[in-house]
C-alpha cells in the first residue's frame, strides 16, 4: 500500500490561487462592509428621514441631520489609500472677534474634541475627523461619525450666539 503524495507543483499553485482569492474577497467584503457600517450608523443617528447618499466614480457622500446640524460623511473609495472623512459646519465666517474665536477653537481642539478637530472649510468653521481606509474598523467608523455629530450639535448654537456674523 502506498501513501498518497500530492504533486508539489499543483499544491503550490492551488495555495497561491486560494491566497489570491482570499485577498480579493477580503478587499471586496471589507470595502462593502465600510459602506454598510456607515449606513447603519447614519440610520441610527439621522432624524426626520434626512439621510441622503450620492455614489459616483469619486466615491460615496452621505448627508444627514443630527440635532441642529447637517453631518457629511465621505468615503473616497474602498482601497487602503482612500479616505474616510466626517464633517459638520458649526459657524459661517466671517465671525465677530475672530481672534478670540480661533483661540477658543484651538483650546477646544486640545480639550474637547477627542479624535475630531475644528478647522476651516469653504469659509465655515467645521468639526471634522479624517483618516485613511487602511485597517479602518467598524468601531472607528461609528465613533468618528458619532463624535463629529455630537460635538457639532453641542457647540453650534453657542458658537453662533457668541461669534455669529460679523
Amino acid at each position: 500500500m502506498n501513501a498518497y503524495q500530492p504533486d508539489p507543483e499543483t499544491v503550490a499553485t492551488q495555495a497561491r490561487s486560494d491566497e489570491s482569492l482570499t485577498e480579493t474577497l477580503l478587499e471586496e467584503t471589507t470595502g462593502q462592509n465600510h459602506v454598510d457600517v456607515i449606513e447603519t450608523v447614519i440610520s441610527s443617528l439621522e432624524q426626520n428621514q434626512s439621510a441622503m447618499v450620492s455614489h459616483t466614480a469619486d466615491g460615496y457622500l452621505w448627508k444627514f441631520t443630527y440635532g441642529s446640524v447637517e453631518v457629511f460623511v465621505q468615503l473616497t473609495g474602498l482601497t487602503d489609500e482612500d479616505t474616510f472623512t466626517v464633517w459638520s459646519t458649526v459657524l459661517p465666517l466671517p465671525a465677530k472677534d475672530e481672534g478670540r474665536l480661533m483661540r477658543k477653537l484651538l483650546e477646544m481642539n486640545w480639550s474637547d474634541t477627542f479624535e475630531a478637530r475644528f478647522g476651516i472649510f469653504n469659509s465655515c468653521v467645521v468639526i471634522l475627523s479624517s483618516r485613511t481606509v487602511a485597517e479602518l474598523s467598524p468601531g472607528e467608523i461609528s465613533r468618528a461619525i458619532t463624535v463629529v455629530a455630537t460635538i457639532a450639535d453641542d457647540n453650534d448654537d453657542a458658537l453662533q450666539h457668541e461669534f455669529g456674523a460679523a
